[in-house]
């Protein structure tokens, strides 16, 4: 039992990162949203699935014996309630960006911002905001330009 839900924990987490890391936005709102309930199932497994006693003391003991550890049933609960909260809202953005932008792929839509006249930020100007690396190789002058 503990390998399949090792498992199940393991397919979800790894569709959620791999739809995360997709170019389409949609996609990566849906990949984190797989994503979190893969932790969610995985904080819940924590909390000893396979006893099914109630976390209640009988009468006349004092001490919990044989019961799952409510508490992360109790984050689970929480984190779900959260998570689907952060989620709906993550779609209305996205779709509310999809509309104004009129694509929904990311690498077209890093260049969506700033307008041009934008007063405040300047545009994206091509190699000028590209991060400059040590170790790139430069360009080396030929002799035909000399």
């Amino acid at each position: 039992m503990i390998w399949l839900i090792a498992l199940t924990i393991w397919v979800t987490v790894t569709a959620g990162i791999y739809l995360a890391l997709s170019r389409d936005v949609f996609r990566c709102v849906l990949g984190l949203a797989i994503f979190g309930s893969g932790v969610n199932l995985a904080l819940f497994v924590s909390g000893r699935i396979e006893v099914m006693h109630p976390a209640v003391v009988p009468l006349g003991e004092t001490v919990l014996t044989n019961a799952a550890n409510p508490l992360p049933q109790a984050l689970v609960l929480t984190a779900i309630v959260i998570g689907f909260a952060l989620v709906c809202f993550s779609l209305v953005l996205v779709l509310r960006l999809i509309q104004s932008a009129g694509t929904d792929d990311i690498l077209q839509l890093r260049m969506a911002e700033p307008y041009p006249e934008d007063p405040v930020k300047p545009p994206y100007n091509g190699a000028a905001h590209e991060p400059a690396w040590p170790d790139a190789p430069h360009p080396t002058p030929s002799r035909e330009a000399a």
